[in-house]
């Protein structure tokens, strides 16, 4: 990845769980924290997936661990963070990034692909940041960043899915930001644009003319790169944003100008 604009200690002496974090913008997300001297754990479904993701890391010289869990099953997530909080420490900060996604209108969705995109999404960010964020008031400090969506405050034709999954979690972001506020933790959100991901391309534009539909819909006529996305986290996570909670920051490339719809 290109070279980061923070300081390279600026997370020394904290650790951080990364769900979602073995591919895409998880992973990214992980690099980043890793070069700013972070304490990295991954969390996916897959090992095949965080335990090179997790490698990685450790190439890299951070303290790293992964971990496989479901995040729809709340059981497996207490198991989860309980061997992160042992192998690396408390976490400081939780990256809620593990998604579902694809493109399917509503007639023709399945009620299964239904309930797995919304447990994946909705209901696991629930679970992450119930059993998280009740270790983190515990303490009485800690940060926790969920990962939005743009049409999570309209629309999302062909990903109708998703989209109230996301919405879902936007709400949750505000809630948890009101409870927990006055008790040391934060709860902000990020909304990238489209970032352009092996996932992405191959669930979300698959072919050059739905590629070329949502290019037209961005003014910046770019995708989002994957640093940019991780870069945002790490901003809110850090010192710099410690008077945000309940906040969203939408970095879509002025893509909510062209729906009209105001996502900040």
């Amino acid at each position: 990845m290109p070279p980061s604009i923070f300081r390279p200690d600026l997370f020394r002496g904290q650790n951080v769980l990364i769900t979602g974090g073995g591919t895409g913008i998880g992973l990214a997300v992980a690099k980043r924290f890793a070069e700013h001297g972070a304490g990295v754990a991954v969390l996916s479904r897959k090992r095949d997936h965080v335990e090179p993701a997790a490698g990685e890391l450790a190439k890299m010289g951070a303290r790293s661990h992964w971990v496989v869990a479901d995040v729809r099953d709340i059981e497996a997530v207490r198991g989860a963070v309980a061997e992160v909080e042992e192998r690396l420490g408390p976490i400081d900060v939780l990256v809620n990034g593990a998604s579902g996604n694809f493109l399917v209108p509503v007639e023709a969705m399945s009620a299964n692909a239904w309930a797995a995109v919304r447990g994946i999404v909705l209901d696991g960010t629930f679970h992450m940041s119930k059993v998280v964020g009740e270790r983190m008031l515990d303490r009485k400090r800690g940060v926790i960043v969920n990962l939005l969506a743009t049409y999570a405050w309209g629309a999302a034709p062909f990903t109708a899915h998703n989209g109230a999954a996301k919405a879902g979690v936007l709400s949750l972001t505000r809630s948890l930001a009101m409870e927990w506020a006055s008790r040391g933790v934060r709860v902000v959100g990020v909304t990238p644009g489209f970032v352009d991901t092996p996932q992405s391309r191959q669930n979300l534009w698959p072919d050059p003319e739905s590629q070329k539909k949502i290019l037209e819909s961005i003014p910046l006529s770019r995708f989002m790169r994957e640093e940019e996305a991780a870069d945002a986290v790490l901003f809110v996570a850090s010192p710099a944003a410690a008077y945000m909670t309940g906040d969203v920051l939408t970095m879509d490339g002025g893509q909510w100008l062209h729906h009209g719809i105001h996502t900040g």
